[in-house]
């Protein structure tokens, strides 16, 4: 996949990218606490767009991360790259 060409895409790639981050319980704890989100936010508004950014995010802001992510999706790491660029410009 080179990248989401459409916001809906861009969101379900996201999502796809939390269920990933949420995997891992050290990994869940620092997406909260560089987020500021609490588990409720994330069981409220985990489809929100705000909120799927800032997961995109913090993956893009620790490459191992991102690049671990990416490889699980099977997805480039440019895609999620470019799926928080949409979800950031809407």
């Amino acid at each position: 996949m080179a990248g989401p060409d459409t916001i809906d895409d861009a969101e379900a790639l996201a999502l796809h990218a939390l269920v990933w981050t949420l995997e891992d319980q050290g990994r869940a704890e620092r997406l909260l606490a560089m987020t500021g989100l609490t588990p409720a936010d994330l069981r409220a508004r985990a489809g929100d767009r705000a909120v799927l950014a800032a997961v995109l995010g913090f993956l893009a802001a620790h490459e191992p991360d991102l690049i671990a992510c990416a490889d699980t999706l099977d997805v480039r790491p440019e895609a999620l790259a470019r799926a928080l660029t949409l979800l950031e410009i809407r």
